[in-house]
């Protein structure tokens, strides 16, 4: 990698870093910029010379090399950045990124979990041991308050304000949100506190005062609420067959975010208020839900309409 390369990369990073963008976020830049100057010093050209129609090459490169479209919008927004950050500091004229369209990502309505499979998948969750007690305490706050695997994970236990009823949280973008914490989850919670958190508590893991802990009594990450959340959906798809609807992979932490936003909607929340209980930045984001809405309607008019 040439010099300008590796200074237009030490740049971008400087930047992100003082806007307090997340580690993630960084980590990531980096990663597909390296990519992308790896690729534009094998057409032997250097960082001056980028103009849009290397950037489209390097687009229409990635399509032939398989990527999906949404891994082609995001590289596409690290670019964008990087010029925007050279832009910034006066060393190019034109940001050249911004010239490019994004490619068209296909449009996929979120997995959505009805009420009574809800309670179907939470309610199979038993109050026996610590960690089926922390299992129904993270399932039933992730779906009372429709949080992101992350920021589940990344909870405190003093976020967790029992007289006030409501969970802080640190979602994207450092941005910090109190959110209504439903009975059945304070509840859910109060008996993890008391009867399950204690026994899974080791000082020398290191999950300090995060809200959950793995049987080690370290912080859970992620992928442990992925795996956790599988393996309930399908013991329940097992042991009860008419909730077939809550069993599978296709039930992901995320479903239970999107199934929090749907049966709001369903049940009067406007959507404004949707958007700052799920944290989203711009309305637009939110109105995937209606869409949601639209093709149940439709659903249920193709099903019961006569002459549909």
């Amino acid at each position: 990698m040439d010099t300008g390369w590796k200074g237009a990369l030490e740049l971008l990073d400087a930047d992100l870093g003082r806007r307090d963008a997340a580690p993630r976020t960084r980590r990531a830049y980096a990663v597909d910029l390296l990519q992308f100057a790896g690729w534009v010093s094998a057409q032997g050209l250097r960082a001056e010379d980028v103009g849009p129609k290397a950037i489209r090459r390097y687009i229409a490169h990635l399509s032939e090399q398989g990527a999906a479209p949404t891994t082609t919008a995001r590289k596409l927004a690290a670019l964008r950045a990087l010029f925007r950050s050279q832009r910034e500091h006066g060393r190019i004229a034109q940001n050249p990124a911004d010239l490019v369209s994004t490619p068209r990502r296909p449009s996929h309505l979120p997995r959505v979990l009805s009420a009574r499979e809800m309670a179907r998948l939470l309610d199979g969750i038993p109050a026996s041991g610590p960690l089926e007690l922390r299992d129904r305490a993270l399932f039933e706050l992730a779906y009372s308050s429709g949080l992101r695997a992350e920021e589940l994970v990344s909870l405190q236990t003093a976020d967790v304000d029992h007289d006030a009823e409501q969970v802080r949280v640190e979602g994207k973008g450092r941005k910090t949100r109190l959110l209504p914490v439903g009975e059945p989850a304070l509840e859910a919670l109060r008996a993890y506190l008391e009867r399950a958190r204690p026994a899974l508590t080791a000082p020398s893991a290191g999950g300090g005062d995060a809200l959950f802990l793995s049987k080690t009594g370290r912080r859970l990450g992620t992928s442990d609420v992925r795996r956790r959340l599988r393996t309930w959906t399908e013991r329940v798809a097992a042991n009860d067959p008419a909730a077939g609807g809550a069993g599978g992979p296709q039930a992901s932490p995320h479903a239970l975010r999107h199934s929090f936003a749907t049966h709001l909607l369903d049940g009067g929340a406007d959507l404004r208020s949707i958007q700052e209980l799920l944290g989203h930045a711009s309305v637009s984001s939110t109105q995937i839900y209606t869409r949601v809405e639209s093709a149940r309607l439709k659903s249920a008019y193709a099903r019961s309409h006569p002459r549909a």
